[in-house]
């Protein structure tokens, strides 16, 4: 081994261990951290819920049991069948669809919940395009 080499050796080995230990820490920091996701308590009760859609906020309310939900929009109520995938995904399905879009099954996964609302994200089985919005339990449930 020359002397040039063990002077590259020892020219790397006196790197701040800081340097390698810092982008290690934000990985355990950033892997180990989730969520609080209760999902089980939201899946009864009745809700007041807020999507945007094209910069427009729109509200409607429903209440949902373990396997039916009956939800109001603009003085529309419609009836969806519930299935629960687990604890924090459901599909439902209009039981009397008028048109082809209300045919359509919507997939909600909830993202994160708080005490009394939580985040989810929807969009139609099979399509990608997946949009948010939060719900909110009511407090006479």
């Amino acid at each position: 081994m020359s002397i040039s080499t063990t002077k590259m050796k020892m020219k790397f080995s006196k790197k701040p261990i800081t340097l390698y230990l810092l982008p290690f820490t934000f990985f355990l920091m950033t892997s180990c951290y989730n969520q609080e996701r209760n999902c089980t308590d939201f899946k009864t009760g009745k809700f007041a819920s807020e999507i945007t859609l094209n910069e427009e906020t729109i509200t409607s309310t429903f209440e949902r049991n373990d396997s039916i939900q009956i939800e109001t929009f603009e003085g529309i109520i419609d009836t969806f069948s519930v299935r629960w995938i687990n604890d924090c995904e459901y599909v439902i399905k209009n039981t009397k669809p008028k048109n082809m879009i209300e045919k359509k099954v919507v997939s909600i996964k909830i993202l994160s919940t708080t005490k009394d609302s939580y985040t989810f994200e929807y969009n139609y089985v099979g399509e990608t395009n997946k949009q948010k919005g939060i719900a909110t339990k009511s407090i006479d449930n």
